[in-house]
């Protein structure tokens, strides 16, 4: 089983920045995707970013050059680094894990962005 745990969530300013991290654990294989998708009320879950475990990094066309993926391989964790903050990305971020033909998910953290 493997186990994801957001943090970093919270309210912020149009303009601002956050960092989402999580942290996962368990049976994590060596090859995998790590990344967070966002679902904001009345829309589809969608997919923010993702990043490989060779640090490939794919992003939405609405996050580039705001949000910034990355990885630490040691420690098993994915961060998502945002700026640049704007209403339409207020969202419950969850972090996701794929391997092995399985995708797990987070529990999700709500982050709001205020004008």
């Amino acid at each position: 089983q493997v186990q994801l745990v957001e943090s970093g969530g919270g309210l912020v300013q149009v303009g601002g920045s956050l960092t989402l991290s999580c942290a996962a654990s368990g049976n994590i294989a060596s090859i995998n995707v790590m990344g967070w998708y966002r679902q904001a009320p009345g829309k589809q879950r969608e997919l923010v970013a993702s990043i490989t475990s060779t640090s490939l990094r794919n992003y939405a066309d609405s996050v580039k050059g705001r949000f910034t993926i990355s990885r630490d391989n040691a420690k098993l964790t994915v961060t998502l680094r945002m700026t640049v903050l704007r209403p339409e990305d207020t969202a419950v971020y969850y972090c996701t894990l794929r391997q092995i033909g399985r995708v797990y998910w987070g529990q999700g953290t709500q982050v709001t962005v205020s004008s």
